[in-house]
């Protein structure tokens, strides 16, 4: 007789409770999970800390307030604390804060662990507040991740952009994990490193990772920590502390916090050799989101383990993007004929790369290929989002003029094949977009005849395609009815309405009405309020 297989109960809660095992989740969930195992695991080291978190929703982490309210009472259990921000940059400042506790008298705990989330545009906004935050450092058992959600694909932005440059003119070390079980493992030791270093850390991440959903292996436990030979008293160097000064700050920030992340990184390998080969030629270098495409790519040319190894073709991930650890980088690329740098849109660890070859004896530096090939003609495109089968194409036919194995020489050809098949016909039937049945912004948006409006960010901008609709133009958030300040003047214009929605006013959209007043600007402000029905709505 057969005995009973006797299945655990599965609830949804296990995301935050399980301590082992698999737990499906979503990004913005994952990002949860990982306050919840820094806690715990600070825990476990004897450290009584808390969290704190403060962001601003906006697609692709557009979700993660919600997650965080539902589960209070996991957060409440390991003392952290949810506090949106009216907008990205009061929150950064509210973050910085937490890394304050020291001065403003007895503390509760020995330290408070920050995490900052915005959408990119929120990043850009809150350069000042965040380049204050990371000179004055953070606490000793603190820490801050600094978590972007880019939108290379402009699918919720109206400009495209990436946050690793932005986060390296804050001199911000930036970390980007490729799935959701490496933003546990990647944000654990982004932790550590924050720690370590003194360093405010930027997590990059986008829509293909952050609005996903997976099942995560729980409970691979991050290894403890080691500290690099030269640790020494590098704490007190590091940390935050009242009274400071800006020159010190900026001393310490270059000559001693920096090398110590690279220092860190270092000794807890983020980054990895994940294809070798014996006799290596060929690098490819990849890291985060494309690291996906460009696996799926070499398994779509046929390249397997052993393939690779004979072909002489190696792949290089690296966790922490900026700055590059030059050690564990020589070691992968010096050497080698060629090396292809994959990563969406514009060059950021190939020229990091460049730089780190320009002195390599002649023999020893590799051709360096990325955006553009060794005569300069594009190779890998800095516009759009690159795919698998794009990687293929580019990659497939890069290998070939070196190896030219005929497996790929067959999957390329393939693949070429299904890439002209799959070309779709262009519809000449097209419908704009309009507003849901029963949306306020249906009445809202209209106009008096004769007059027009501008719009501005939010759903309500649809107006500006809709037949029929005398509106135009928009700026970015917070800003609405300023560019009517400049224009008023110059035309025969005498009067503009001006949209704007309740969370835009709330956000930082008040400033420009009274920019506006104080110009004596002839206009009509219009606040449309639509709650929770709104793309990014349901704050309060």
């Amino acid at each position: 007789m057969d005995e009973q297989v006797t299945k655990p109960a599965v609830s949804l809660d296990d995301r935050y409770s399980l301590p082992s095992g698999k737990a499906y989740m979503s990004g913005t969930q994952t990002l949860l999970r990982l306050l919840l195992e820094q806690a715990r695991r600070d825990q476990a080291a004897g450290l009584k800390t808390a969290g704190f978190v403060s962001g601003y929703r906006g697609s692709p982490l557009g979700g993660f307030d919600l997650a965080l309210w539902k589960a209070q009472d996991f957060l409440k259990k390991d003392n952290i604390h949810f506090q949106p921000g009216l907008n990205e940059d009061l929150a950064v400042t509210a973050v910085w804060g937490s890394q304050q506790t020291d001065i403003f008298g007895s503390q509760k705990y020995d330290g408070v662990f920050g995490m900052w989330y915005g959408k990119l545009p929120g990043l850009d906004r809150s350069g000042d507040a965040m380049k204050h935050a990371h000179m004055n450092g953070i606490s000793r058992h603190g820490g801050v991740l600094a978590v972007s959600g880019d939108d290379p694909a402009m699918s919720s932005t109206s400009v495209a952009g990436q946050s690793e440059h932005t986060f390296a003119s804050y001199m911000m070390p930036v970390i980007y994990p490729s799935n959701l079980e490496d933003i546990l493992r990647m944000g654990l030791l982004g932790y550590g490193l924050s720690r370590y270093s003194g360093n405010w850390v930027g997590l990059k991440t986008i829509s293909d990772i952050a609005e996903t959903s997976a099942s995560v292996e729980l409970g691979r436990a991050v290894p403890e920590f080691k500290l690099p030979d030269n640790h020494g008293d590098i704490w007190e160097q590091v940390i935050g502390r009242w009274p400071d000064d800006r020159f010190s700050q900026d001393i310490r920030l270059q000559e001693v916090r920096l090398p110590a992340a690279v220092a860190f990184a270092r000794a807890n390998s983020f980054d990895e050799v994940v294809v070798s080969s014996p006799k290596p030629r060929i690098g490819i270098v990849a890291a985060g989101k494309p690291y996906l495409d460009l696996r799926q790519a070499l398994d779509d040319l046929g390249i397997t383990n052993e393939v690779a190894a004979e072909i002489g073709l190696t792949v290089y991930k690296p966790g922490l993007i900026w700055p590059i650890e030059p050690e564990g980088m020589t070691a992968f690329a010096r050497g080698l004929e060629e090396v292809i740098v994959v990563e969406e849109r514009r060059a950021f660890m190939e020229t990091q790369l460049k730089e780190l070859a320009y002195n390599w004896e002649a023999g020893l530096r590799p051709r360096i290929l990325g955006k553009a090939d060794e005569i300069g003609q594009p190779l890998i495109p800095s516009t759009g989002v690159i795919s698998a089968a794009l990687l293929a194409k580019v990659i497939g036919r890069r290998l070939q003029k070196i190896t030219n194995h005929p497996a790929i020489a067959k999957n390329l050809a393939e693949s070429d094949t299904r890439t002209q098949q799959a070309v779709v016909q262009p519809s000449s039937d097209f419908r704009v977009p309009h507003f849901c049945p029963g949306c306020p912004h249906n009445r809202g948006t209209s106009t008096p005849e004769g007059s027009a409006a501008m719009a501005g960010i939010g759903c309500h901008s649809l107006a500006m395609w809709m037949p029929g609709n005398d509106t135009v133009t928009f700026t970015h958030m917070g800003a609405e009815g300023a560019n009517w300040i400049g224009a008023s003047a110059f035309v025969d214009r005498d009067h503009m309405f001006q949209n704007i929605g309740d969370g835009t006013y709330a956000h930082s959209g008040s400033l420009a009405i009274r920019a506006a007043h104080a110009a004596g600007c002839n206009m009509t402000y219009k606040i449309l309020y639509n709650d929770a029905v709104a793309m990014t709505g349901g704050q309060p």
